[in-house]
């Protein structure tokens, strides 16, 4: 197996168990990263393959898994004042751009925070390596900074996970024994 197809199909098993992407939206992306050497049959075919083996492994997975836990936290956090998203965007400033622009459709004093995880912090997720949260006041940086990710860290242990956070506004909260497991169709 070349680097190239080792990439994509890296890449497509992270968008298929990461559980947001339908077959198609894989197929977008597999059209947008070949390049010379990648076998586009092979590629394309996997993806259906990899789609398979979850809906599978899905059939062994607890009633109720950490996403769904984290879904009920995001949940209790957007009703106290702290807008939650998953997989937004790909890195740190999308999410925050993300984060602002999903705000922008709330009137101005419905939060005060907001947090989120990017497409980067769902791979190493679906990959075993934890889940790490970004958060920020709705005024940017802010003293008040640390109430949100005290509230966020509050609201995950409430919810059963262990946290790990050096309580400064220089380190995001980590999620290090986050079992990814998210059902295609529950979001």
């Amino acid at each position: 197996m070349n680097e190239v197809n080792q990439y994509i199909l890296d890449t497509i098993k992270s968008h298929v168990w990461g559980g947001f992407d339908t077959p198609d939206d894989i197929q977008e992306v597999i059209s947008d990263l070949l390049e010379e050497g990648a076998d586009e049959k092979m590629l394309r075919e996997s993806v259906s393959t990899e789609f398979m083996k979850k809906l599978e492994a899905e059939k062994s997975w607890p009633k109720v898994t950490d996403i769904d836990r984290l879904e009920s936290v995001f949940l209790t956090l957007k009703t106290n004042g702290i807008l939650c998203l998953h997989n937004a965007g790909y890195t740190m400033s999308d999410g925050h751009e993300d984060s602002n622009e999903a705000l922008s459709s709330y009137p101005k004093d419905k939060f005060f925070g907001y947090c989120f995880y990017h497409g980067q912090d769902l791979e190493r997720a679906v990959s075993g390596e934890g889940l790490m949260l970004a958060y920020d006041h709705v005024n940017g940086d802010v003293p008040e900074n640390i109430n949100v990710a005290q509230t966020i860290q509050k609201a995950l242990k409430k919810a059963g996970f262990d946290v790990e956070w050096d309580g400064t506004t220089n380190q995001r909260l980590s999620i290090p024994k986050f079992d990814w497991k998210h059902r295609a169709n529950s979001r």
